[in-house]
């Protein structure tokens, strides 16, 4: 009853919630799905913002005009509406690795107003992040306030996302339907890349991967695999299908044995389903989910990942598109440097070997104006393409140039093997 009592006494509408803001206050709120509509829209409409900043993460809505001396917006990793945003200079993007956002939120953001979307309460009196950890859980006990939106949509998951309602300042009840993904269309391409990035793989090895056309091929390749393990930051609907099949046991693993973990997770209804009350799944806070020294802990470790184009070198940039931001870090380069420590690690980067139109090689003998590395010639390990797999680690220049050539679309091939000659590389 006392519980129940303690409760009511904090529900409120997302209005009032949003009033508790102060002037200067920054606030945070989860990433993706976690991230909650009714106080995202009270915000924005709260005629009281004064210096404040919100700090989001591939964030679901449009950005809404709002001055920056009254609200400035920071966002962690561009999504398709940021992008266009921050291009315009509506908001500002601050680099990172996804691993140490929650330090790197704790040195800028003092007593941070943490805004999430959470699961109905349990029991206990805890609300749970459902389909996120991420920073968020990390910064619970350093915030100024908590502001709880309640959606029974939300799946209650385990892990270490628990929120206690003694911890809670406003708690807001709003059902909506959960953002969602529609499956990825796969193209030939992605079927070749897919069968190539699985013959990479064994029975007993533990994954990282995410969403997307190429991820989704990799996995219908992998149902057949036995005794595979998960220890990702983001967790797709492709490895529910793993899950029924079999491929995914968990026992291979030095910790968290028998149990997925993830950072959150995006997918269709069909996953939020298969997440609510699953004992076989953990959600953890990005500071391990992507730590270089956990990840090293592994024997068998495959990492799965994507970039935008790779130059001799064999640097990443997965960030920048025709000269402009398309998106951020992420978690590349976290797993990139982890999985060269682990005795028996395979870091594989995937990408087609041209733009769609086929008139633009992806292979490069540098990166384009005003890219970025995101994965260091230092750090990379295997490139993969519909072409084939080049294995880059451990080799010289020349030996890169030449892996890269091999996988490049065949029409690129005699001028990037003119233009490495001209340059000293072959």
């Amino acid at each position: 009853m006392l519980m129940l009592s303690t409760y009511q006494e904090k529900v409120m509408s997302a209005n009032d919630a949003v009033r508790l803001i102060e002037p200067g206050d920054e606030i945070i709120t989860p990433i993706a799905v976690g991230e909650p509509p009714a106080l995202m829209e009270a915000l924005i409409e709260f005629e009281g913002l004064d210096n404040n900043t919100l700090y989001q993460m591939l964030s679901f809505r449009e950005v809404v005009p709002v001055a920056k001396d009254k609200l400035k917006i920071v966002s962690m990793f561009l999504n398709s509406y940021e992008r266009a945003a921050y291009a315009n200079q509506m908001i500002d993007l601050l680099p990172n690795h996804f691993s140490i956002l929650p330090r790197m939120l704790q040195t800028r953001v003092k007593n941070p107003i943490i805004m999430a979307q959470v699961s109905p309460i349990d029991d206990e009196g805890y609300f749970s992040l459902g389909t996120n950890c991420d920073y968020t859980a990390t910064l619970v006990n350093h915030s100024k306030a908590i502001f709880v939106e309640v959606n029974e949509n939300m799946p209650r998951t385990y892990g270490k996302n628990q929120i206690h309602i003694s911890q809670v300042k406003a708690i807001i009840e709003h059902t909506s339907p959960l953002a969602v993904t529609g499956k990825p269309i796969i193209s030939e391409k992605d079927k070749a890349i897919g069968q190539n990035v699985a013959n990479l793989i064994k029975d007993g090895d533990t994954i990282q991967i995410g969403f997307g056309s190429i991820p989704n091929a990799v996995m219908e390749h992998l149902i057949n695999f036995r005794n595979l393990g998960v220890f990702t930051e983001m967790f797709p609907d492709g490895l529910v299908d793993l899950y029924i099949s079999g491929a995914i046991t968990n026992q291979n693993k030095p910790f968290y044995k028998g149990i997925s973990t993830a950072t959150f997770a995006f997918g269709s209804d069909r996953l939020y389903q298969f997440m609510h009350e699953n004992p076989a799944l953990c959600m953890i806070p990005v500071n391990e989910s992507n730590s270089i020294k956990r990840i090293s802990e592994f024997d068998q470790f495959v990492t799965i990942n994507g970039t935008v184009e790779v130059d001799f070198l064999g640097q990443c940039n997965s960030e920048i598109v025709k000269g402009r931001y398309y998106s951020s870090s992420g978690g590349q380069s976290d797993f990139g440097k982890g999985v060269t420590l682990c005795r028996d690690g395979r870091g594989i980067i995937c990408l087609h070997s041209t733009t769609k139109d086929e008139q633009i090689s992806k292979i490069v003998p540098f990166l384009s104006e005003k890219s970025v590395v995101t994965t260091s010639k230092n750090d990379v390990d295997i490139i993969v393409t519909e072409y084939g797999v080049a294995h880059l680690k451990n080799k010289t220049i020349s030996e890169r140039t030449r892996a890269l050539i091999d996988i490049s679309h065949p029409k690129f091939r005699e001028e990037l093997t003119f233009t490495a000659k001209s340059m000293g590389y072959l």
